[in-house]
C-alpha cells in the first residue's frame, strides 16, 4: 500500500477528452440473466447500483475502429511522440493479430510514435496511463512540443463471464482517449494537471478469486483507500476532499458512491454519475467519459477542480486532480 510520488513540475494539460461508443446496448438485467445469475443479483444491478444499460459492439463493429476515431479526436490533427493504451482485460481478441501496435498507430496518423500497453492493473490501467504520460514529460531532456495520447478501452463484451463481476457490475465497450502535453506546446489545454495519488491493498491481490472472508472486507477497504488517495491527491494541491468541485467516479456502483460520501462528507451531487443508467461501468475508461460529459453538458466552470477516480479490482486506486482551463 501507498501513494506514487508527486513532484512540482513546469505546467502540464490535457486536451479534451474524446469518447466512442458502439452502436449497441443491452440491457444490464438482461446480461446477467443469460449468464444464469439469480433474480437477487439481477434486481440489485438495477435498484442499488444503478445499471441498466451496457453499450456493446454492433455486428460489423470493431473496437479496434472504436480506439482509432477516440484517438483521431483526441489528437485533432496535431501528432504524438508515444501511445499509451490501458485496458483492463489482459487479453484482448483484437489486439492478438499480428503487429496490433503498429497498425493502431498507423491507423492514428503518428506511425513513428512508441506504442506501449498498460495492463495487469484493471480498471486503474487508463489513470495510471496518464501518470506514467505525466512522468515521460518529467524525463530529461524533454520538451514543450512533446505530446502523449493516452487510450484506453476493452471489448468487454467479448466473453459474456468476463465482463461480470459477480454483486457488483457490468462492463461494456468504449473507448476514450486523452492527449497529455505542456502548456506551452502547439495547443492549448483544456484541463491543467494538478496532482495524482496512488494505492494498493495486497491483501486482495487473488482480484476475482477472492475469499468469501476476503469480499466480505473488501468494500470498506475500497472506501478506505478510495477516500486516502482522494485525500493525498487533494492535499498536494492544498485542498480538502470536500473543497475538490467535481469527483468523476468509476461507475461500477452507484452504492458505494452513497457509501462514500456518506463516510466522507463530500456531497452527493458533486460525484458525476449521470452516465451510470444508460452507460453504466466500461472499465477503465469511466473517469474520462465522466469527465466528457460534465463538460460537453456545460457542468464545467473555468478553475473547478475535478477528481479523476479509479478502483481496479486486484486492489488498485487511482486519483488524478485536474483544474479546468478557459476555452
Amino acid at each position: 500500500m501507498g501513494a506514487s510520488p508527486d513532484t512540482e513540475r513546469g505546467a502540464l494539460g490535457l486536451s479534451r477528452v474524446a469518447v466512442r461508443l458502439p452502436e449497441g446496448t443491452e440491457p444490464v438485467d438482461l446480461v446477467l440473466e443469460r449468464a444464469g445469475r439469480s433474480l437477487f443479483e439481477r434486481r440489485m444491478a438495477k435498484r442499488f447500483h444503478g445499471l441498466r444499460d451496457t453499450p456493446a459492439l454492433a455486428p460489423g463493429e470493431r473496437m479496434e475502429d472504436l480506439l482509432v476515431g477516440a484517438g483521431r479526436e483526441a489528437l485533432a490533427g496535431l501528432g504524438a511522440d508515444l501511445v499509451l493504451y490501458g485496458h483492463s482485460q489482459v487479453v484482448q481478441e483484437f489486439a492478438t493479430r499480428p503487429g496490433f501496435g503498429r497498425r493502431l498507430c498507423a491507423a492514428l496518423g503518428v506511425p513513428e510514435a512508441e506504442f506501449y500497453g498498460v495492463s495487469h492493473i484493471n480498471c486503474v490501467s487508463v489513470l495510471r496511463a496518464v501518470e506514467m504520460a505525466r512522468r515521460y514529460h518529467d524525463r530529461p531532456g524533454a520538451g514543450p512540443a512533446d505530446r502523449v495520447l493516452v487510450l484506453g478501452g476493452d471489448h468487454g463484451s467479448f466473453a459474456g463471464s468476463a465482463r461480470i463481476v459477480s454483486g457488483v457490475t457490468v462492463a461494456g465497450d468504449a473507448a476514450a482517449a486523452v492527449v497529455v502535453h505542456s502548456a506551452q506546446g502547439p495547443a492549448l489545454p483544456r484541463y491543467r494537471y494538478l496532482s495524482g495519488a496512488a494505492q494498493r491493498d495486497h491483501r486482495f491481490h487473488r482480484s476475482l478469486r477472492m475469499s468469501r472472508e476476503e469480499l466480505a472486507r473488501y468494500p470498506q477497504a475500497c472506501l478506505e483507500h478510495t477516500a486516502a488517495a482522494l485525500r493525498e491527491a487533494a492535499d498536494r494541491t492544498g485542498l480538502a476532499i470536500t473543497d475538490l468541485d467535481w469527483i468523476m467516479p468509476d461507475l461500477s456502483s452507484a452504492l458505494f458512491w452513497r457509501n462514500f460520501c456518506r463516510e466522507t462528507g463530500v456531497e452527493r451531487d458533486r460525484v458525476c454519475l449521470d452516465l451510470q443508467p444508460a452507460q453504466g461501468h466500461n472499465n477503465a475508461v469511466d473517469a474520462l467519459s465522466a469527465l466528457q460529459y460534465a463538460d460537453l453538458t456545460g457542468r464545467l466552470r473555468n478553475g473547478d477542480r475535478c477528481a479523476l477516480v479509479a478502483l481496479g479490482h486486484g486492489a488498485y486506486f487511482q486519483v488524478i486532480v485536474v483544474e479546468v482551463l478557459d476555452g
